[in-house]
C-alpha cells in the first residue's frame, strides 16, 4: 500500500493544538539558546527537535507555521548577523518537511534517516548556501555545509527517533 503525505493536520482552533504550539515556539527558542557557533556562516542547533515534535503532532503545516515563528523570534531575542528572510524560509520549508515524512507515520529509522537526508540537501546543502551567497557574495560555503550534514545526520536521526518514541509512549500523537 503507498502511503500518501498527509498535508492536512491538526487546527489552530483547537485550544490543545494552540497551546501545544505555543509551547513548542517557546521550547525552540530556549533551546536555540544553546547553539553552536563555528563561524559567522556556520553554527549547530538542536531546535528543531521542537519542530519534529510539532511535526509529528500536528501535521507539516502547523509544524512550518511554528518553525517560522520561532525562527523570527529567535532572531529578535539574540540576532546573530543580519535578518534574511531566506533562513525563515529555511525554517518553514524545514518544519513542513518534518511533517510530510513523520505526521502519523509508523516512526523508523529508514523512514527517520530519509526524512533528515531529504531536509538535509534542500536545506542544508541547496539553499543555505544560496543565502549565504547572497549576502556575503562568496561560493565557498558548501563544503562545510557538507561536512556538517555528515557530521550531524547520525545525530539528528537518533536524536528524532528517541524524540518519536517519546512522544508514541506519552500518547501525544494523534
Amino acid at each position: 500500500m503507498k502511503e500518501k503525505f498527509n498535508l492536512k493536520g491538526a487546527s489552530l482552533k483547537d485550544v490543545r493544538t494552540l497551546t501545544g504550539s505555543a509551547l513548542l515556539i517557546a521550547i525552540a527558542v530556549i533551546v536555540d539558546f544553546f547553539r553552536i557557533v563555528l563561524s559567522n556562516i556556520m553554527e549547530i542547533s538542536f531546535g528543531f527537535l521542537a519542530i519534529v515534535m510539532a511535526a509529528m503532532m500536528y501535521g507539516p503545516l502547523i509544524a512550518g507555521l511554528i518553525a517560522g515563528v520561532s525562527d523570527i523570534i529567535q532572531y529578535i531575542i539574540r540576532p546573530t548577523g543580519p535578518f534574511f528572510p531566506g533562513f525563515t524560509l529555511n525554517a518553514i520549508l524545514s518544519g513542513i518537511i518534518y511533517g510530510l515524512f513523520l505526521y502519523k507515520k509508523e516512526l523508523s529509522i529508514k523512514r527517520i534517516s530519509l526524512c533528515v537526508l531529504f531536509e538535509g540537501i534542500v536545506i542544508t546543502l541547496l539553499l543555505t548556501p544560496i543565502w549565504l551567497s547572497i549576502m556575503y557574495g562568496a561560493k565557498i560555503f558548501a563544503i562545510p555545509r557538507v561536512i556538517k550534514f555528515i557530521a550531524m545526520f547520525p545525530i539528528k536521526v537518533t536524536l528524532i527517533y528517541a524524540c518519536g518514541k517519546l512522544i508514541e509512549k506519552q500518547k501525544l500523537v494523534r
